[in-house]
């Protein structure tokens, strides 16, 4: 019998299920973890091989690409027509902008009267679609929400939960190209589509422009990636749209070129920061492109970085502890923003939500069904490699590697919980982005469905995919072996 069957076989055993529970549980709560864990260098360190690519640039390039041409959730810009007709305008609406039916409360705890959701449905404005609709085109100017309806009011699903608005959607940031498809009654929101969501956004967030200017800044050279969780614009008074700006992880912004050297740019000099080429919107709506400073101490790269364990697990640890966002809120990220944040950082992109990413047919996956009991999940689960991504109902891990014969995942989590040593239930709320043991995890409240954990089923029970960024996509053949094995 080979060593990997033998540990296999002793991880498959009640026994080993047992002890997975039983980590040892320091003061704060979280099973197996100590300061050593919360470093990158812990990780990396149980890398074979971290500096080598898990995917080259033209892998990512060639999944990218499949990506915009696969993947239903995803809009290639550049190849949609001059004008739309008004029932594919209509689909795209109605999909985001459903009127709820269910009880929604205020950050006040007071529920939202039926005559405010009719106002929102009204505000959407389906009659004004004309038969064919003139495609428009902006760039967004700052970090922007993007919302199901025309609206800043926050609703929630409970009273006294006031973190999850089920009116936010998402973020985009600056830079982003989106068509523009209708507007709101009022005229103050625009349905926009980015490359990866549809969805309403404020007007005064989007300076427009022609196609071929909005499409051809986000293929401007040089340019500079953020790779920080976020990084801010030079304070400058002369310019105060782009004065202390916030440009966020994987953001893509081109350099400005030509200036003389000794030039100074917005009243101070530029030899010490990159000259950045923003968008602004003007007073009448249209697009102007202005210098922004960046000072070169920031963390930010030439080019993307490469897909290496070492980059990976780096990029990650850099949203360690930043408050859980949901749609991206509190200037933050949820799970699903997070794990696409940080390998966007390094040039690959993904469908924005959650159950888009776990089943994008340009992503190499593996699907769970009713027919995968407990022991193949394990299975799955034993074998998991840093930056696999694990999918549950609702939420998305990134795993950081196996250590003590289990797999450990980073996370942008709302609350946790598991068997404690005495039989009993533990409850964390975490709400960041947190490590974490996975065989342990109860299927509780965080889940999304409402239990407490106490049946016993895991999330490695409810496993719903495993997408293997890792693995090169050559027909899934990278991710049947593995599977198999």
């Amino acid at each position: 019998m080979s060593l990997f069957a033998i540990v296999l076989a002793l991880a498959l055993s009640p026994l080993s299920m047992r002890a997975a529970d039983t980590l040892p549980i320091p003061p704060h709560g979280i099973p197996g973890i100590s300061d050593a864990q919360l470093s990158p260098d812990f990780w990396i360190g149980l890398q074979a091989h971290p500096d080598q690519p898990i995917l080259s640039r033209a892998d990512i390039d060639a999944q990218n690409a499949r990506l915009l041409a696969q993947d239903p959730t995803m809009h290639d810009l550049a190849a949609l027509p001059a004008s739309l007709p008004r029932a594919q305008v209509t689909a795209w609406i109605e999909r985001m902008s459903k009127r709820p039916e269910r009880s929604l409360y205020d950050v006040h705890g007071q529920a939202v009267p039926a005559s405010t959701l009719d106002s929102l449905a009204n505000d959407v404005a389906l009659d004004t679609i004309p038969a064919q609709l003139t495609v428009r085109y902006g760039l967004v100017v700052q970090r922007a929400a993007l919302r199901s309806f025309p609206t800043t009011l926050r609703v929630f699903s409970h009273r006294g939960d006031t973190d999850i608005d089920r009116f936010q959607e998402s973020a985009e940031f600056p830079g982003t190209p989106v068509a523009i498809i209708h507007t709101s009654r009022d005229g103050q929101w625009l349905f926009v589509l980015s490359p990866r969501y549809a969805a309403w956004m404020q007007r005064q967030s989007v300076a427009m422009a022609p196609k071929d200017v909005v499409l051809g800044y986000a293929a401007k050279k040089p340019y500079r990636i953020v790779t920080g969780d976020s990084v801010r614009t030079v304070f400058t008074p002369e310019q105060l749209a782009v004065s202390q700006l916030q440009l966020d992880m994987g953001t893509r912004v081109p350099l400005l070129q030509g200036l003389p050297p000794e030039q100074p740019v917005n009243g101070q000099t530029a030899y010490a920061a990159h000259v950045l080429q923003l968008p602004v919107r003007k007073d009448d709506g249209s697009l102007e492109l202005v210098p922004a400073l960046l000072q070169k101490n920031t963390d930010t790269a030439a080019d993307y970085l490469p897909l290496t364990p070492r980059q990976l697990i780096t990029q990650a640890f850099k949203f360690l502890g930043e408050r859980y966002g949901w749609g991206h809120s509190y200037d933050g990220r949820d799970c699903s923003g997070f794990v696409s944040d940080v390998y966007r950082s390094m040039g690959v992109q993904m469908p924005r939500n959650t159950g888009d990413q776990a089943k994008s047919p340009a992503l190499p996956h593996r699907l769970f069904t009713d027919a995968d009991n407990h022991e193949a999940r394990l299975k799955a689960a034993l074998q998991l490699q840093r930056g696999d991504l694990v999918y549950i109902p609702g939420h998305v891990m990134m795993v950081l590697g196996q250590w003590q014969g289990q797999p450990w995942v980073i996370h942008d989590v709302g609350s946790i919980s598991y068997r404690k040593p005495d039989g009993t239930v533990a409850e964390i709320n975490l709400n960041s982005v947190s490590v974490t043991p996975l065989l342990p995890l109860l299927y509780g409240k965080d889940g999304k469905d409402g239990k407490d954990g106490k049946d016993g089923s895991s999330f490695i029970d409810h496993m719903t995919s495993i997408v293997y960024l890792g693995e090169p996509q050559r027909d899934n053949a990278a991710v049947h072996a593995r599977a198999s094995n």
